[in-house]
């Protein structure tokens, strides 16, 4: 393969800009409403050097990093192209202004919202109370870097918001890849420490103790570590496998190739 860099593979989603973060506490209730009664809204970050996937760095460069990010991005909004009967929407950080936010809003048609609060328990907070009653029924948060999620796997949390009050998806490290609500309810996110192995389980308490209908999904492997790195490259090695675009399959084989040259 003739590049220098990995982000010739992937459309050089990680180029960089000087990130304004300031909150200006974006409204999406003073936008167009929309028919739709149920939102599905991904948190993603923008993929700067040096801002995402900090835990695989070294071996990984910052620019490797935020390039493996970007294309696991367009994965997810691709996937979720074909998603029905609800609105999709894509909340940025560290500000929705940064260019590849926009250039999603553009290929994509979906909106960009801004994620505000000082922690994840405070932005989803903040998103949950944003999007429910007006203009949505329902909403589910899900995050970014989740190559085991599907359209099927959505698609009945959304569901199953008809009839529970919380839907959760577990994630093998004892965090959550996705959460739905029908209310704002503020609890659910105070007191947790986020990127622990706790998460879930105390979520899970609380949803218990207020008294909320929880529906729990399969459990999932996110993409943190070296370790859950090689296992994807694995699995994408599998022709029949069709988690990864072809895109995201070239960056994971190229990046085994680099950390190898580097041991």
């Amino acid at each position: 393969m003739h590049c220098t860099s990995i982000t010739a593979m992937s459309g050089n989603p990680s180029r960089k800009r000087r990130a304004n973060f300031s909150n200006r506490g974006h409204s999406p209730k003073t936008s167009v409403q929309s028919p739709a009664q149920s939102a599905l809204i991904i948190f993603a970050k923008a993929p700067i050097e040096g801002y995402v996937k900090t835990r695989l760095c070294p071996p990984l460069t910052p620019d490797e990093a935020a390039s493996l990010h970007g294309s696991l991005v367009l994965d997810l909004l691709e996937r979720c192209q074909t998603l029905k009967g609800c609105d999709r929407i894509l909340a940025g950080a560290p500000t929705p202004d940064h260019p590849f936010f926009g250039a999603m809003k553009t290929r994509f048609k979906i909106q960009i919202w801004e994620q505000v609060g000082d922690d994840l328990g405070a932005r989803m907070t903040h998103t949950f109370q944003s999007a429910l009653g007006t203009p949505y029924q329902s909403a589910v948060i899900i995050g970014a870097d989740i190559p085991g999620i599907t359209v099927q796997l959505i698609s009945s949390a959304l569901k199953s918001l008809q009839d529970h009050d919380v839907v959760l998806g577990p994630t093998e490290d004892g965090g959550y890849y996705l959460i739905g609500l029908r209310s704002p309810s503020p609890q659910l996110f105070e007191n947790i420490t986020w990127s622990t192995n706790t998460v879930f389980s105390l979520t899970q308490e609380k949803a218990k103790a207020m008294d909320l209908s929880l529906k729990v999904l399969p459990k999932l492997r996110d993409l943190d570590t070296m370790e859950d790195l090689q296992a994807f490259t694995q699995e994408s090695k599998d022709k029949k496998n069709q988690t990864f675009s072809q895109r995201t399959k070239n960056v994971l084989l190229e990046l085994e190739k680099r950390v190898a040259t580097r041991r």
